[in-house]
């Protein structure tokens, strides 16, 4: 079995040093694992094969054994040392970093959630101080009314003293009593209806001067003298009379106290045609045609 050589191996780099070095372990572990054994002559057996069977190698290029330099593993294995403590520094620094960024956070929200608080205390406390100085105005101004109120009833208690004394000191001087002049009314249609009314509401009799007027206009035209000689009640000897044409029956049935009895008379017929409405129709408003 013939063995690579490597040219010019001291020309290579120290990259390809180290890699040449781990081919020649590479190869000692297959000899091993085929059970080949090199020998002195540049020749290599396989141990415990029957046959005998030798590979020599000393006709052929013998390639050197690669020598290893500690040097060289030493830097190597001092570049892994500082590249894993160079990714456990950064690792680390990238930890802190979070841990002060989580805590810078914390102690944020910490400060913003004490400051909402301090702010919603002092609103509470405004609030508080507001509300018991507006509910200590009204006790204020309550007071205030009630003095000014006291102070209004004592005047006026003073004031009515002082009358009452006042008038304890007048001389009482007695006043003859009058007696109210007469009222009068016109001699004519309106003062007529005016005397009715005056004299139908002391007795209760109901009526308005339109509902008197409307009907005296329709049965006589304001006549006090007016007389139907024609109608039924003519026939049978009691015509109607006056200014609301009142047949002496009713005059004398319906006839109101404390006027006259003659039945021409215009308040007389007048309060004695409206006590018969009254008493027939409700009042002499409703009467609206011959009754």
């Amino acid at each position: 079995m013939q063995l690579p050589t490597i040219p010019k191996i001291g020309q290579l780099s120290k990259k390809h040093k180290i890699t040449a070095a781990g081919a020649a372990a590479a190869t000692a572990v297959v000899l091993t694992v085929t059970g080949l054994q090199a020998t002195s002559g540049g020749s290599a057996a396989a141990v415990g094969d029957p046959t005998g069977y030798q590979v020599s190698t000393g006709d052929q290029a013998t390639t050197p054994a690669p020598k290893t330099d500690p040097k060289t593993d030493s830097a190597a294995q001092k570049a892994l040392a500082d590249k894993a403590a160079a990714d456990k520094a950064a690792a680390q620094k990238k930890s802190d970093a979070d841990a002060a960024a989580k805590k810078a956070a914390d102690e944020a929200a910490a400060k913003k959630a004490a400051a909402a608080a301090a702010a919603k205390k002092a609103a509470a406390e405004k609030a508080a101080a507001e509300k018991a100085a507006t509910r200590k105005a009204a006790v204020q101004a309550a007071a205030k009314k009630a003095a000014q109120q006291a102070a209004v009833k004592r005047a006026a208690e003073k004031a009515a003293a002082n009358r009452s004394q006042q008038r304890t000191t007048l001389k009482v001087v007695p006043v003859a009593a009058t007696t109210p002049a007469p009222k009068t009314y016109t001699n004519n249609l309106d003062g007529w209806i005016r005397h009715s009314l005056d004299v139908m509401a002391a007795k209760g009799i109901p009526g308005s001067y339109n509902g008197i007027y409307r009907n005296i206009i329709r049965e006589s035209s304001g006549n006090p003298n007016a007389i139907n000689l024609w109608d039924s009640n003519a026939a049978k000897g009691i015509p109607s009379k006056g200014l609301l044409q009142v047949i002496d029956p009713t005059f004398q049935t319906y006839h109101v106290s404390g006027t006259s009895w003659n039945i021409y008379d215009p308040v007389a017929n007048i309060t004695a045609a409206c006590n018969y409405a009254y008493h027939r129709y409700g009042t002499i408003d409703n009467v609206f045609s011959a009754y």
